[in-house]
Order: structure tokens, then sequence, then C-alpha cells
């Protein structure tokens, strides 16, 4: 070692100084609104500093996973940047996870907390008490039977500033499934976080300090989390937050707040087209609109192109890519029916899909697998070695996902890889499904899959054999599947069959099933 070369010498970053940033240099501006609440940045940052000095309190610090159970209100943010304020790691719950499903997130994260809303501790504390997590509660009455995180703040000393991290430390630990059912957990990086809004907002999006963002997106979902909070806070926005989306209710919002940027799935676009043909007034202010989370149907995008008289700009992503990988970017004129071209310092090639052990890259125009790699990836599942092996080869993150590359570097994706549903931008995964299916005593063989749905995109579908003598009808199945499972994943329609289409080798023709679907 050389005298000039210091024993330990590492750049340090935060996710939390995004807020804490734009806190010191527009601490007036207002930061969220939540019905008639209005919250400026300087006191978002100094309530969270707050919360974080009441999880410090506790003992919570460096690289303790902390779960977060929170819908889309302003003490998301608070507790979402206070565990970043004090080196933690926000592991965000789905909020309409069952409890058992909660329990093995809990698990298998190894949360030693679990922050919850009051109005989700039905199933939050059910699935904490199994896992043997402690529940700490927020908008909750004073007199609740569990802890309250307000309380605490208010008796605690709020922290100075965040916490340093390195780089490559872990931020985040978000949920995603694969086609085994079981959840994986990506770790995101500090370093990947904060860059992916540095990119988005100077080369990737049209958002500028003083725009009025929809908050609509779910904050647990990494869509919402990335592009909605942590861009709109980085860029000094106004996020205005909805808990529980509906067309009529977005769009009144975005008349009130003169909202400026719509960032949403196809079915919220379908929404508010479908509620813009009996509404009173439509919002003059909006400028810019982003979609993600499943493919936008060409009809959607020029129907609200007309009604609305914006463009629709589509991008891909991932919870594994932070997620932004590709977008149809600020500058130049949107291209239908494609997701963009790779976002900056990103590479989306498109790989032979049927060699699983290695990238062998594709030229322009061949279809094959989207392989992408960058500042964005993640940098593994939690626990997960081989899953984790499966995904990253040769430095490429494996997408799962079928498209084309064209000339000009514009990217489509015109099929799964693997058999994945998404219903509402919400990704459901088959086997899950199936496994839930198989408990009832009445079951033999489940097959699940995705049939087109004008509304949701795909809608849940399977098709069932019953044991000999069982009785057990169809409503009666959804029924089941709706109490083990999230809202999102159950299938609305269920086939009773005397027998599934199998393959020459025993596999179910899932195939076959979807057609009788669409004949």
């Amino acid at each position: 070692m050389t005298p000039h070369e210091p024993q330990q010498a590492f750049g340090t970053i935060s996710v939390a100084a995004i807020l804490a940033e734009s806190a010191r240099r527009t601490p007036d501006a207002t930061a969220l609104i939540v019905e008639q609440e209005h919250v400026s940045y300087g006191d978002l940052w100094d309530q969270t500093r707050a919360y974080a000095g009441a999880l410090r309190a506790r003992g919570l610090g460096p690289s303790d996973p902390v779960a977060v159970l929170i819908p889309n209100v302003a003490d998301f943010a608070r507790v979402y940047f206070a565990v970043l304020a004090v080196g933690g790691i926000v592991v965000p719950v789905h909020a309409l996870l069952k409890a058992r499903e909660i329990e093995y997130v809990l698990q298998d994260s190894g949360a030693k907390l679990l922050i919850c809303a009051d109005g989700l501790l039905g199933e939050g504390a059910k699935g904490a008490a199994a896992a043997g997590v402690e529940v700490l509660t927020v908008m909750a009455a004073a007199g609740s039977d569990f802890p309250r995180l307000e309380e605490e703040a208010a008796a605690a000393v709020p922290v100075d500033t965040y916490l340093p991290r390195r780089p490559e430390d872990t931020a985040t630990i978000l949920y995603t499934s694969g086609t085994t059912g079981r959840p994986k957990g990506a770790l995101g990086t500090h370093f990947a976080l904060v860059e992916q809004t540095n990119v988005l907002l100077t080369s990737t999006f049209d958002i500028r300090r003083g725009d009025v963002l929809f908050g609509g997106l779910p904050l647990f979902h990494t869509f919402g989390q990335t592009v909605v909070l942590n861009t709109g806070l980085r860029a000094g926005a106004t996020i205005v937050m909805l808990p529980r989306f509906t067309g009529a209710r977005a769009l009144e919002l975005m008349v009130r707040h003169r909202v400026s940027v719509f960032a949403g799935v196809p079915t919220m676009y379908v929404a508010l087209l479908e509620t813009a043909k009996t509404a009173a007034e439509l919002p003059e202010s909006l400028r810019y609109g982003i979609s993600g989370g499943a493919s936008l149907p060409l009809a959607v995008l020029h129907k609200f192109q007309e009604v609305f008289g914006v463009d629709i700009h589509e991008g891909y992503g991932l919870t594994e890519t932070s997620p932004v990988a590709a977008f149809n970017q600020v500058g130049v004129p949107p291209r239908p029916g494609t997701i963009g071209q790779p976002i900056w310092g990103v590479d989306v090639e498109i790989a032979r899909a049927e060699v699983p052990d290695r990238i062998e890259l594709l030229p322009r125009g061949e279809l094959g697998e989207l392989v992408i790699r960058g500042h964005l990836l993640m940098k593994g599942y939690i626990n997960r070695p081989e899953a984790t092996a499966e995904a990253i080869v040769d430095g490429w993150f494996r997408t799962g996902d079928l498209g084309t590359k064209d000339e000009d570097g514009y990217l489509r994706v015109v099929d799964r890889k693997k058999d994945m549903i998404i219903r509402n931008g919400y990704n459901v995964y088959p086997r899950e499904v199936e496994e839930i299916l198989l408990t009832h005593p009445g079951v033999v063989s489940a097959a699940v899959y995705g049939v087109p749905h004008d509304v949701h995109g795909q809608e849940v579908a399977a098709a069932v054999v019953l044991s000999d003598g069982s009785t057990t009808s169809a409503k009666e199945l959804v029924d089941f599947a709706a109490s083990q499972l999230a809202a999102y994943k159950y299938p609305r329609l269920v086939r009773v069959l005397p027998e599934l289409p199998l393959g020459p080798s025993g596999k179910i023709l899932k195939r076959d099933l979807m057609e009788h679907h669409a004949g």
C-alpha cells in the first residue's frame, strides 16, 4: 500500500438523501397531498427524522430489515425514509396479502419488525404473530393493542440526518415470485435506486420541479415506489396520493389538484377513459402520461390521446431492474407498440432463449429473450443463490420475456417466456395458485392460466379435476382460493373437467385450456 492510499476508501450514498436533499433545497414546497393533508418537504423530513429516532431508540440500525405494510398515505413515505435513515433495509409488504403470505415474507427477509397501518392489522398482525415478529403500528387511535410509532417518535430524539451507506449496501427487499410459486426477495442497492432516479429525471422522463404527480400506483410495488415516490421527491414535485384507486376518484383529484403527470398501469388508463365519458370536467393541466406494468393496448393509447390530448409514453422494467430498463424517452415522440429504447447506461439486448447457461446475443430483428445489464440490476435474491445464478448469467439479467429489437434500438415484448399472468399490473404465478387449489380435499389436479380480459388485461382462470365422489362446485373453489390468496391472485374463472389435456411427456397443455376460452 502506498502512503497515498487510504486504508478504507469507499463512497457513501443513501436513498434517504432523496428526501433530505429536496427538503434542504425547497423546505416550503408541498411534497405530499393525501385527502385534506398537505405536507411540505421540510415537515416531511422532520417527521421522518422523528420516526427514525424512535427506530434508533428501539435498537434498529444498519442492515436491519424492517417490514412496512402501509397503503398510499404520507406515513408510507415517513416510515420508508426513516428506516433508510437509520441504515436499515425496507421490506415493503403487498397490502393485499393474506396472513400466511405475510408470514412468509417476514420470515424469509429476516424482518426485525413490522410497521403496520392500523387498517391492515387484521392480516398483518396475524402474519407477524405466526412469524414471531413484533408489530409497531401507525395511524391507530390512542389505546391501540399495539405500540404506536407516533407516540414513540414524540418521546425519542430525532436523528440529525441519514446514516451514509456504501453503494452496494442493500436498501430494499422487494418480493417477486418465480415459476416455482415461492416469492423471491430481490435485493435492491442504494446505488441502483439512487442512480435510477437520476437517470429517469435527466434523460428518460419529462418530470420537473413544481410538477404535480398522480400517486395512485401502490407504493409497496417497485413501479410506484421508484417512478412516483422516489423520482417525484427527487425532482421536487408534489405527489397527490390515492390509497384506493378508482377512475372517478382519480379524475376528481386530477382536476382539483391540477395534476400534470399521470403514471399508471394500462387498467388505470382504461378506467380514466370510462370515467371521462360522463365527467363534467377533464384535467386541462395534464401534460404527460407514463405507462408500465403490462402491455398498453394501442386502442387505449390512441383513445387517451384523443380524449385527454396527451401522449402516453410506455416503458418496461422489472422488480429486479429497479425497475425501469427501457422507455419511450423524453425529447422523442413515443413509438406506439414499443417499450422504447434502453435507458442511459443500460444495455437491453435479445438473447437466444433456449440456451440457459450462457448469453448468446441475436442480431437485430430476431425474436429471443430480453436480457439486461447495467447499474439498475439487483444484487441477487435473498437466500436464493441458485435462483440468482439462473437469473443473472454472464452479467446479464434474463427477463423471461420474449421480444425483438429493431435497427433504431426500439424494443417490443411479444410474449411471455413463462406462464406468468399479469392482472391489473400485478404478477400472478400459476404454480402458487395451483398449490392452493390442490390443498382442497376435493381437488386431485389443477392447472392455472391467464385469459384475456378487457378491463384487467388478463384474468386468472383454473381448470380442475375432482376426486371421485366429490360434489365441490366451481364457486366453492373460487371462494376457497379467495380465502387463501390476495385478491389479485385468486381465479375468478374455474372449470371442473373430467381430465386435463396432456402432451406426450405428460405435461398439462395449458394452451389448449386457453384456446377453449378464446373459442
